[in-house]
């Protein structure tokens, strides 16, 4: 079993901001706390996505936390990330595990049970299941209640993290469910102080999974 610890899972959203700004941005979350990191781009090239790749995986190595890559299996292994993660629409989980191999992190994006279940039948290591609350970081979001959380969280024996407009003021509603813990975009992306924010939430989390 591969160590995974998904507590506080940072997605990326590089939207608005310059390239040397992101990357401060993405670099003050590690230093915070991150303890895996996904990067999201969804409007670029895959040249302009690996050059970011390579300057983001720097980054997690210096802070020996697994980069996840969006969608993307090509861009994951041109760069030598550490996992990729994947939604319905995307590569099937079991086809990118045979890929890949077994020692690689492989994500996937549940909304239901059978979808879980088929995800981890698949050969995926964590899931993300939401949104919970509404996002602005996707242009199509599809609520998941709190019941079908918990009930997905029970249907599969890997890591379980809870994924949508989350933030360290609104995450009770998730207190007594068996998440390994969150997703953030936003959160910590729009915060004056990333790395505060980071260290927050993370906080936040640990005894929300406590309770």
């Amino acid at each position: 079993m591969k160590k995974l610890d998904t507590t506080l899972y940072f997605i990326t959203d590089s939207t608005g901001f310059e390239e040397d700004e992101f990357l401060r941005r993405v670099e003050e979350a590690l230093a915070g706390g991150a303890t895996i990191l996904q990067l999201r781009e969804k409007n670029k090239t895959t040249i302009e996505y690996i050059e970011l790749a390579k300057k983001v995986h720097a980054l997690t190595k210096k802070y020996n936390v697994p980069l996840i890559i969006d969608d993307r299996i090509d861009v994951a292994m041109a760069v030598g990330a550490e996992g990729v993660h994947l939604g319905k629409e995307d590569m099937p989980i079991a086809t990118a595990r045979r890929i890949l191999g077994e020692d690689f992190i492989i994500g996937a994006t549940a909304k239901t049970v059978p979808w879980a279940l088929e995800a981890h039948e698949g050969g995926a290591d964590y899931l993300g299941v939401g949104a919970i609350y509404p996002t602005t970081t996707k242009v199509k979001t599809v609520l998941t209640s709190t019941e079908t959380l918990a009930d997905i969280c029970k249907a599969v024996p890997i890591p379980v993290n809870a994924i949508g407009g989350l933030n360290k003021n609104n995450i009770d509603v998730l207190s007594g469910i068996p998440i390994a813990g969150i997703c953030v975009v936003s959160a910590i992306m729009k915060a004056e102080s990333p790395r505060r924010e980071t260290e927050a939430l993370l906080c936040a989390v640990k005894e929300l999974i406590k309770k």
